[in-house]
């Protein structure tokens, strides 16, 4: 398996985290843990799919993933290729004129929010192109000709980063008064720029946290685990989260 990370070019750094050549020889089904940004996929060769529902559902060859609270259980093809673009977490509204909160746990074609003409000539010069540098270049030209001009909201951003400074564990009833605001405006225009309601979004950072401290040995699992009323609980959103139970988790790292 290939997962090349390629960091963006100039224009495109404030809004994309990095690009990715992902590639896989093998027909692979595997697990996708919910994280904080949205994510863009291109496929060059072979196909996506993804599990939901109990059903399977097949990907467009241009897509985008929405966050999400639980895990997903991807399957490709023999022989996929795809270009990744990891967005910032505040990134993906510079080029989605759509509230990014009607993706929230949704995986859509691109061409809901693009011109077909453009998204098939990409296609077309990406299954030709001969190099992951030319893949990567084609992508960034489509994004760089998409990007809109729009100011940064600072309430967001201001949001953003307290939340994770407190890693996750914020009220969100504190974060508003912190901001100077009222939870109400807060959770629109967060909503609108991230993709989930500040609270869910705190959910989904103190998660990724606990999962972090539980590969270091720290601290932090055990306060997470401490702040759940029962050990059931717990374990019933630790398992929809990283899709195996926390002892399970446990015994991989070793």
């Amino acid at each position: 398996m290939k997962f090349d990370v390629h960091l963006p070019c100039d224009p495109l750094l404030p809004c994309v985290k990095h690009l990715v050549i992902s590639e896989n020889e093998q027909e692979h089904a595997y697990n996708v843990l919910p994280d904080t940004a949205l994510v863009m996929g291109f496929q060059y060769r072979g196909n996506l799919s993804y599990w939901g529902t109990g059903q399977q559902h097949h990907l467009a060859p241009a897509g985008i993933t929405g966050l999400t609270d639980r895990y997903r259980t991807f399957q490709n093809t023999t022989g996929t290729g795809s270009v990744l673009v990891v967005f910032r977490e505040h990134g993906a509204a510079r080029f989605l004129k759509t509230p990014l909160h009607e993706l929230f746990g949704e995986s859509l074609s691109l061409d809901h929010f693009f011109d077909r003409p453009s998204l098939a000539q990409l296609q077309e010069q990406l299954a030709g192109a001969q190099s992951d540098p030319a893949r990567i270049a084609l992508v960034e030209q489509f994004l760089i000709r998409a990007m809109r001009d729009q100011p940064t909201d600072l309430l967001v951003r201001s949001a953003l980063h307290a939340i994770h400074q407190s890693q996750g564990s914020i009220r969100i009833s504190d974060l508003a008064k912190q901001l100077n605001t009222s939870a109400s405006p807060l959770e629109k225009r967060f909503r609108a720029e991230v993709g989930a309601s500040p609270k869910k979004f705190a959910t989904i950072v103190r998660a990724r946290h606990v999962l972090n401290a539980m590969q270091n040995g720290q601290q932090g699992y055990a306060d997470y685990l401490a702040s759940y009323y029962d050990q059931a609980h717990f374990i019933k959103d630790f398992k929809k989260f990283a899709a195996v139970t926390p002892e399970q988790y446990l015994k991989s790292l070793k």
